[in-house]
């Protein structure tokens, strides 16, 4: 089937907010730098951009320890260049199939940007710093079957230690390799991320180097856990932390603005929000002010001494971005939902930090069908929304296909013809007593609702004596939906490179369409 577009506002849980911003982005444009399919707001940041000679040498410099022989380091070097960034946290073997495609559109971008005029590298913000391990510790794969397979790294009683830096002992590449076995490339795939994936490993470096091996060699890979970035990073830092209560005002004021247009705050702030977390001991802690200092994990800390070791300091949701694009000259962030939120808020501080705050993009989003799935879905007249509507819904819609014609010609006959006479018999009741036209209207819903009864049980045995119409709807419910997920945010996008090859990757770059934000179904 050809590809598919469907606007995010048929797709559930999509936020107000996301939406507004994709389709009628003049609700939301006093949060953000400019529209993003349009073409002038990239020219304009790029043309804005005041990124010193000095942080551009020691940010080549940092990024070639990272990315040694990276051809996109000669080009960042050169004044003038700009960046496309995308980032995700490290997940366990890549993290949701959305990770990559964050990547691939950040990439697109900075082609398209390039060809345009504006000279552009793609930059892929490893967030190693986070420290929320039981998100990044799992992910899910799948079998030849189509059957949702979970995927678990434990890593002890660690503490809210940044994740990036965590070792990985024993992967369960094991597990992986069994869930990939009987998929065409299942071998090939299970190989390349037993290369990336070797035991004491840190979580980052594993993902990086898997990374690596997907991803076109054009990216490059930023770790903010590295000492030359967090000597790079600390100036910024340091200037955030002393406007903290300044930019918390900012932050109230703006939750308000949001919500009074109808809007959500994503990042919760209060009065004691410092915007900071305190690099100590191998840990993450969060801090708070109290007590005219700032608490981090069992002591309090004066706002001098934390001033003075800005390199320990790293910053929250909302501030990280403003980091991220003081060390680099960002002129677009290619983000989900999530973040586009983010972004509205962090407005304030990118203007009160930096003067200048980069086009929020939205990445490609995608679901991916494999031959099987686009031919049940064309039999049994299904689409993706009644995958959304749970798997009993799905096995109704197919079950009712299943009905002999003639039973299901006879059952609408039979509803139409009913309810003809009904209304016969109504209009002459009203006649001779209104009282009894009432009474055969609450007998009219009764026989509606055992003709309806009927119809359903129909259904059923039509599905109980077809097997395989039950096994479709497992499998289409499996791969589009799985466990009440987007495909894209649950699995992995390991077995779809199992079951297709490499190449999966290069038919999802073709669908990354920049001129529009809707979601795309494509048939691998």
């Amino acid at each position: 089937m050809e590809p598919l577009r469907i606007r995010h506002t048929e797709l559930p849980h999509a936020s107000r907010l996301f939406t507004d911003y994709l389709y009628h982005f003049n609700r939301v444009a006093p949060f953000y730098a400019g529209c993003p399919t349009e073409p002038e707001p990239y020219r304009c940041v790029a043309r804005e951009m005041h990124f010193p000679d000095a942080r551009r040498a020691a940010l080549v410099s940092a990024l070639g320890e990272q990315n040694p022989g990276n051809k996109s380091l000669d080009r960042l070097a050169k004044p003038g260049t700009v960046a496309v960034v995308t980032g995700q946290q490290v997940g366990l073997f890549s993290g949701p199939c959305y990770t990559i495609y964050k990547a691939l559109t950040a990439v697109k971008l900075a082609r398209k940007l390039s060809s345009e005029g504006i000279p552009a590298v793609p930059v892929f913000w490893l967030a190693t710093e986070d420290h929320d391990f039981a998100e990044v510790s799992h992910c899910w794969s799948f079998n030849a079957a189509q059957e949702p397979v979970f995927l678990q790294v434990e890593a002890g009683n660690s503490g809210p230690r940044p994740a990036g830096g965590i070792r990985l002992d024993n992967p369960p590449l094991n597990e992986l390799r069994t869930s990939l076995s009987r998929l065409p490339y299942g071998d090939e795939i299970a190989t390349i991320v037993e290369d990336a994936y070797a035991p004491g490993r840190t979580l980052g470096a594993a993902f990086r180097i898997l990374a690596e091996r997907l991803l076109p060699d054009c990216l490059l890979y930023l770790d903010p856990l590295h000492p030359s970035i967090r000597t790079l990073a600390a100036p910024i830092l340091r200037e955030g932390f002393a406007a903290s209560q300044d930019l918390n005002r900012l932050l109230l004021e703006r939750n308000r603005e949001l919500e009074s247009a109808g809007y959500h705050a994503q990042v919760h702030v209060d009065t004691k929000t410092s915007l900071f977390f305190h690099l100590r001991d191998g840990l993450r802690l969060p801090l708070r002010r109290r007590d005219g200092g700032y608490q981090s994990g069992d002591r309090v800390l004066s706002a001098a001494d934390l001033a003075a070791h800005a390199e320990d300091l790293s910053p929250n949701a909302l501030l990280r971005p403003v980091v991220q694009d003081y060390v680099l000259p960002t002129v677009a962030y290619v983000g989900g939902p999530a973040e586009i939120a983010y972004f509205a808020q962090s407005e304030v501080i990118y203007r009160t930090l930096l003067d200048r705050m980069p086009v929020s993009v939205p990445r490609a989003s995608f679901t991916a069908l494999d031959a099987r799935a686009a031919k049940l879905l064309k039999r049994h007249e299904a689409t993706l929304h009644h995958c959304y509507e749970g798997l009993d819904a799905l096995e109704a819609h197919i079950a009712a296909r299943l009905i002999p014609a003639d039973t299901q010609e006879a059952l609408l006959s039979s509803a139409g013809s009913i309810s003809g006479h009904i209304d016969e018999l109504r209009a002459k009741l009203s006649k001779f007593d209104p009282t009894l036209a009432a009474a055969l209207e609450k007998s009219r819903l009764k026989i509606f609702h055992q003709l309806s009864k009927i119809e359903r049980k129909a259904a059923r045995e039509a599905l109980r004596r077809e097997d395989r119409a039950e096994a479709d709807a497992a499998y289409l419910f499996n791969l589009l939906n799985p466990r009440k997920h987007p495909q894209e945010r649950l699995y992995t996008i390991l077995p779809f490179l199992a079951r297709h090859g490499l190449d999966f990757l290069d038919r999802v770059y073709e669908n990354v369409h920049l001129d529009t934000p809707d979601h795309v179904v494509f048939t691998a």
